[in-house]
């Protein structure tokens, strides 16, 4: 069966009812690409903040507010926008080096050469531990809150520096540099409004420069010397000194003690002599005879006799003597 061609009519008809056609499903499709995109846009304003994060929304670039960790919505960019802040995290600056990706450490002199008090110069390398303590004002009161930590890390620890002589910065008061460069780096911190608590402040190295530190090593262990033998003698002092206070005092409680008895002794001898003296003058002879008897007694009583009778045993040894040859002898002598 032939088909008959289309009259120039029917075709401008055909043709009509496709243009209405596009025209109304065109309409359906821009509000269903546009209701797309609508939701697509709402959508970009759901974020989640971390355990241990917080988030500061801005609105129109003023704050708005502050939200803790879990699914979070604020109104897509550009009405509102967030900014996610750790405020758990310990971070770190470093003052005087800087540690590189493979925990290399380089040192940065132009921060770590100081001035002291003495105008002599060292080298300070400082570590500041700190963390975020309020987000909005880490966030929105400064601009690049980290670097302005940096540069009042160094300025506190200058002016802690120059307060101190060399010798105290290097060898005794370590411990007094990182107080007070900590107090006065909370100080700046509060007073600037950055958000930012210091928790802790460490020296790394304290030292002279290193052309000179050679040298200064030499002076350091003269002194330690120094004070050592200081030490020692004090201590022989501490030991010496009491030892010979106390021989002294011993030696003149003996010589009181040999003083008192001396004077007894000599007492009783002229008390002793008074008495003879007197008996002698009422009873001249007897005194004198009794005193002659009193004499022999104490010289006999100390030599051992042997009497031998003439008529025993002439010729014949009348004794055998048993004692040992020092009492033999000291009989012999007496003999």
């Amino acid at each position: 069966m032939q088909q008959q061609p289309w009259e120039p009519e029917q075709f401008n008809q055909y043709m009509s009812n496709v243009s209405r056609w596009f025209s109304g499903s065109s309409k359906i499709l821009y509000l269903l690409i546009i209701g797309i995109v609508l939701l697509v846009w709402l959508a970009t304003g759901i974020y989640i903040v971390q355990p241990g994060q917080e988030g500061v929304v801005l609105t129109f670039g003023k704050f708005a507010n502050v939200t803790g960790s879990g699914l979070n919505y604020r109104l897509p960019w550009p009405i509102q926008s967030v900014t996610i802040v750790n405020v758990e995290s310990i971070r770190r600056a470093e003052i005087g080096f800087r540690t590189t990706d493979r925990d290399r450490k380089r040192e940065v002199l132009s921060e770590a050469l100081m001035l002291t008090k003495d105008e002599n110069i060292v080298q300070v390398e400082l570590l500041v531990q700190y963390r975020v303590a309020s987000s909005r004002d880490f966030v929105f009161n400064v601009q690049n809150p980290e670097q302005i930590l940096l540069t009042s890390a160094e300025v506190a620890l200058r002016s802690t520096v120059g307060q101190m002589s060399v010798d105290d910065v290097i060898t005794q008061e370590r411990a007094r540099v990182q107080e007070e460069t900590r107090t006065f780096l909370s100080k700046l911190m509060t007073d600037y409004g950055t958000g930012i608590q210091v928790t802790d402040v460490r020296l790394q190295v304290a030292d002279p420069p290193k052309e000179v530190r050679d040298a200064f090593q030499d002076v350091v262990r003269a002194r330690a010397d120094k004070e050592r033998l200081i030490n020692e003698s004090q201590a022989y002092q501490n030991n010496v000194v009491p030892k010979a206070r106390g021989e002294k005092q011993q030696a003149i409680e003996e010589a009181t003690a040999f003083k008192e008895e001396q004077i007894l002794h000599a007492t009783g001898d002229a008390n002793r002599f008074l008495a003879v003296l007197k008996e002698y003058r009422s009873a001249r002879q007897v005194t004198r005879e009794r005193m002659h008897i009193e004499a022999l007694e104490k010289i006999l009583n100390q030599v051992e006799l042997i009497l031998v009778d003439d008529d025993v045993g002439r010729g014949v040894l009348p004794l055998l003597p048993l004692t040992n040859p020092s009492s033999s002898r000291s009989t012999e002598g007496g003999n």
